[in-house]
């Protein structure tokens, strides 16, 4: 039967990082473009350049800000990540989905894009930058 909940992350739990905060991870063996989990947004009156717990919601300006369900906002950055956002901006919702392989208790990493041009991920710009020079047809993935 097909999931018809707004809200499922069956497939993730949080725990500690290795950077003394929390991360997202996979419960079970994950299949390259399987969906991970699916979620929704809340919009937010405030200035994401500032607050780096916040998605960037919006392809352009004026910029909108959301905050995630589920385990969405634990996904930490890196340079080789190994999940893409989906993002549905009219239906402020979002599937999160595998780009490869993932093993169970694997950590579920993405890229910040906006990390680009975000003040609050300054030191994480290069590892943006990067990735977006090595997949110029691949990164909307915004946060």
């Amino acid at each position: 039967m097909a999931d018809s909940s707004s809200v499922n992350m069956d497939k993730v739990y949080c725990k500690p990082d290795a950077w003394g905060g929390m991360g997202a991870f996979a419960r079970v063996p994950i299949a390259a473009g399987e969906v991970i989990e699916k979620g929704i947004v809340r919009v937010l009156p405030l200035d994401g350049n500032d607050c780096p717990f916040v998605f960037t919601w919006s392809e352009g300006e004026p910029r909108q800000w959301a905050s995630g369900s589920g385990a969405s906002v634990f996904y930490n950055m890196a340079e080789d990540p190994n999940t893409d956002m989906k993002r549905d901006f009219k239906n402020n919702s979002f599937e999160i989905v595998a780009n490869r392989d993932i093993a169970a208790d694997e950590e579920l990493t993405h890229v910040y894009i906006s990390a680009t041009w975000r003040k609050c991920f300054a030191d994480l710009k290069p590892i943006a930058e990067a990735y977006v020079k090595k997949n110029p047809k691949g990164h909307k993935i915004f946060r």
